[in-house]
């Protein structure tokens, strides 16, 4: 079975640099042999995420990876990345590419909101010179179109619906509301979040007012598809500005990361054409032979440099990142067949990295190997820890597992 599979929604207007993004991030010339998903549609992409490689960690001089990519020392997991229907006012009431938009939207598991910080498009995506918009204002317009369409989808038939609940126990209210969301992707854990945080937990549904229904919509839109803002366009100077601005404003609600996917998008040329050396997330990059490239060229990558130096890289890969270990707060952990060789059966060594939630318990781990691991489940040996522990454990990022099992695999 794959490791979970993780859906990131890139979103944004037309013209910020949001297709760009999308090629930067899929442009990883890399063959994996188990790919946990294939591209089906042309706005469907596999992008990755980084973290340093168990093997290193361990001493080891190599690994075999299947499942993912190990380039650098750093281990890169697969995610799907999807490109979103570009947005407009209007979208969540169908205007443009509205509906498009929502269909996609419903799949992802945290969204990228690729924002122009220059200020060189318009609310409706048309090109004006640097400075004369204000992303800040692109930012709520876009978050506002989400929230509207949560809203929309979720109090459809709210009368009937919630006529019935008022005399069902509890956990029911939960159960019901949860199954009526299901298809917006939403877990039983948004639902029970975004009532405790609205203070309806425990409360009758049917006496819920617009002002409550709104609020509790909203908590369940930023549990089920939090929102990263990518600062983009951050190599025109007229974005550090806003980019400031944007900081201040957003603290409390949401993270921003400085981006140029230009910059990022020929770091990865350049590195599939051999002019330099380049992992992507790196600070820096290696020029192969500087005699091999045009006066144009060396331009280019002396102000990219620039660009790294100051803040800290082109930002494509920290977005990536941040979206999924910070936000979604998943964790990576190697499941292995043998103790002594850290490998599967076929001696691959430290073939699987797997993307779990923080908290996932060896149990579950288990299951996602195998059911009939869990089955069986005896023990697990977090190799990396030297220990054995019981089904309860919580795995913690890094580990290295052996479940120990009375089922045999099939």
């Amino acid at each position: 079975m794959p490791p979970q599979a993780v859906t990131i929604g890139v979103v944004g207007k037309t013209n910020v640099g949001k297709t760009t993004f999308f090629s930067a991030a899929t442009l990883l010339e890399a063959k994996i042999e188990n790919r946990p998903f294939v591209t089906i549609e042309p706005n469907v992409g596999i992008a990755y995420v980084r973290k340093p490689c168990a093997h290193v960690e361990l001493g080891l001089s190599y690994c075999n990876p299947k499942n993912s990519i190990c380039f650098s020392g750093y281990r890169f997991i697969p995610v799907k990345l999807y490109d979103v229907a570009g947005l407009i006012k209007g979208a969540h009431r169908g205007r443009g590419l509205g509906n498009k938009f929502m269909d996609d939207l419903r799949q992802a598991d945290v969204l990228l909101h690729v924002v122009d910080m220059s200020g060189e498009t318009d609310e409706e995506g048309n090109p004006v010179r640097p400075g004369y918009y204000d992303p800040l204002d692109e930012i709520e317009s876009i978050e506002y179109e989400i929230n509207e369409w949560f809203h929309e989808v979720i109090v459809r038939d709210w009368d009937r619906f919630s006529r019935g609940l008022d005399t069902l126990p509890w956990d029911e209210v939960v159960a019901r509301i949860t199954r009526k969301v299901s298809g917006l992707s939403i877990r039983r854990e948004h639902v029970v979040e975004a009532l405790r945080e609205t203070r309806l937990e425990n409360t009758k549904p049917g006496s819920w007012r617009e002002g409550e229904l709104r609020l509790l919509t909203r908590r369940l839109r930023e549990h089920a598809k939090p929102i990263v803002i990518v600062a983009n366009k951050m190599d025109i100077p007229e974005a550090e500005d806003n980019y400031k601005r944007a900081l201040n404003a957003l603290s409390n609600r949401a993270i921003v990361v400085p981006v140029s996917s230009l910059f990022e998008l020929a770091l990865r040329k350049a590195a599939r054409s051999d002019l330099i050396k380049y992992t992507p997330g790196d600070a820096d990059f290696q020029i192969v032979d500087e005699s091999k490239l045009t006066i144009k060229q060396k331009t280019v990558l002396d102000r990219i440099r620039d660009f790294m130096k100051k803040y800290g890289g082109s930002g494509v890969q920290k977005a990536l990142d941040i979206a999924v270990f910070n936000v979604l707060k998943m964790i990576v952990v190697y499941p292995v067949e043998n103790i002594s060789k850290l490998s599967d059966k076929d001696g691959n060594v430290l073939p699987d990295a797997y993307l779990v939630k923080q908290g996932t318990t060896a149990l579950e781990l288990a299951e996602l190997v195998h059911t009939e691991l869990a089955r069986g489940f005896i023990a697990a040996h977090i190799v990396n820890r030297n220990k054995r522990t019981g089904a309860d454990y919580r795995l913690s990022d890094g580990d290295v597992v052996k479940i120990v099992s009375a089922t045999a695999r099939g």
